[in-house]
């Protein structure tokens, strides 16, 4: 067993924005361990203590000179800044963002495929004042970044947005490799490769309650010929309520004026998130 060490950098967010594509490629580099969970330590687990965290660590391979981790929901959390920088002062954070809209509407579909919300669109994404505020809230990035900013030197913090990786893959990995200070390893395998659980072929919701206590137990047979083919004769894509033109634009004006702090904190140029009816919802 390996003797345990801090992380040396931690990817906080933004939650639906892509972040497990960034993972997936910097787990494919040797130098670099990460768990696959999201340990949720600063947000949801911290009363377990550091040496509860440091577990999530402790058998890395000796190969590996870097250790990080990815937990979405850190970004827009108010408590975790600070906790953080208690006790990972040192480490260099790396923050993809997307289309606020996009994100939210999104966040949106993720419960909505699981169950958990079952009313329209507009119920949740006209007003934060509902069950699920952080459809709409957790895209304020601006406002989470001031937080961030005043606990960490904004140099230790690489923001780079979802177009990035659309249009620009390989440097989006590259700048992250140098920020974090790793080796650049592309893996041709991933580097293209995207997830989209919205699209994802599902059982029926109701079919998906009733047989989640297998789900563990039929895991190892996931991915053979004749489960997937099976599953496939009962699996269909999930049909979402649709985001209208109207509350599009409500949620364009709901972000305005975060999204220009959001410049002004990262530099970046987001006129593409402010230009109307131009929103990507997908």
């Amino acid at each position: 067993m390996t003797a345990a060490r801090k992380p040396d950098f931690v990817i906080i967010g933004a939650a639906k924005a892509a972040t497990t594509w960034i993972q997936l490629q910097l787990q494919a580099n040797p130098a670099i361990f990460m768990p696959d969970p999201e340990p949720h330590f600063f947000s949801r687990e911290y009363e377990k203590g550091e040496d509860h965290y440091l577990d999530w660590f402790r058998n890395h391979p000796a190969r590996a000179t870097l250790l990080g981790e990815k937990s979405a929901d850190y970004l827009s959390d108010a408590h975790v800044a600070k906790r953080m920088a208690q006790m990972l002062p040192d480490a260099r954070l790396v923050v993809q963002l997307r289309n606020p809209v996009g994100r939210a509407y999104s966040d949106y579909k993720m419960f909505y495929r699981r169950g958990e919300v079952n009313d329209q669109p507009e119920d949740y994404l006209s007003d934060p004042d509902n069950p699920h505020p952080r459809f709409l809230l957790d895209g304020l990035y601006g406002k989470h970044l001031s937080g961030w900013l005043e606990h960490f030197p904004r140099e230790q913090l690489l923001v780079f947005t979802y177009e990035d990786v659309s249009r620009d893959p390989i440097g989006v990995i590259e700048r992250v490799c140098g920020h974090i200070g790793a080796p650049i390893t592309i893996n041709d395998e991933l580097i293209y490769k995207r997830e989209n659980n919205s699209r994802e072929m599902l059982l029926p919701l109701l079919m998906r309650k009733v047989l989640a206590p297998f789900k563990e137990p039929v895991r190892p047979f996931r991915g053979k010929f004749w489960f997937e083919s099976a599953r496939s004769l009962l699996a269909r894509e999930v049909r979402y309520p649709p985001l209208d033109a109207g509350l599009r634009e409500h949620m364009e004006d709901f972000y305005r004026e975060d999204i220009e702090l959001t410049e002004q904190l990262t530099g970046l140029d987001l006129s593409a998130w402010k230009a109307p009816a131009t929103s990507a919802v997908a």
